[in-house]
């Protein structure tokens, strides 16, 4: 007998809980892109990636691949140079993958918002934020009871698209 449950639908609150919101995002840190999309392919059977890759206000340089598999996509990051410290910090000498940070998808404005008064109000610093206001704007916060980062991402309609382009894996 095989078993089956139904899954609940994805948690979209605007109340308290900063684990209370949508997870569909599991991300790591890699300082060899190449080693990492292969420990990924070879060992866990994620094939196919999309990337993106570019500099970064800090004068360092970020590539990050994306892909689907059924409800959650994993995300490696590969980032060098000045300002690079919150992905490469935990990053050994040699080729590694290690686990970052859960991402949660805000839906709406009315739910940023909410999640912006909620972070105020938790006493819990934004250790990172990438603002862009036209493709995906972003804060994360560290959770050191937790021993990784929790990534709060509202996507306007170029970030959307980009998340429809990544290739989904079964």
């Amino acid at each position: 007998m095989q078993a089956a449950f139904t899954r609940p639908q994805p948690a979209v609150s605007s109340g308290p809980g900063l684990m209370l919101k949508d997870q569909f995002q599991v991300a790591y840190v890699t300082n060899d892109m190449d080693h990492a999309c292969n420990t990924l392919r070879e060992q866990f059977g994620i094939r196919d990636f999309s990337f993106i890759e570019g500099p970064m206000p800090t004068g360092g340089e970020i590539k990050v691949a994306f892909a689907w598999v059924g409800s959650t996509m994993y995300e490696i990051i590969a980032a060098r140079g000045p300002g690079t410290d919150f992905y490469t910090s935990r990053l050994p000498d040699t080729p590694a993958v290690r686990f970052h940070h859960l991402g949660f998808l805000i839906h709406d404005s009315r739910e940023w918002q909410s999640l912006q008064r909620e972070l105020a109000d938790s006493g819990r610093p934004i250790v990172y934020e990438t603002l862009t206001g036209n493709f995906m704007d972003a804060y994360y916060i560290e959770a050191p009871e937790l021993g990784h980062y929790l990534e709060y991402i509202y996507p306007y309609q170029a970030g959307l698209d980009f998340f429809a382009s990544v290739p989904v894996n079964s």
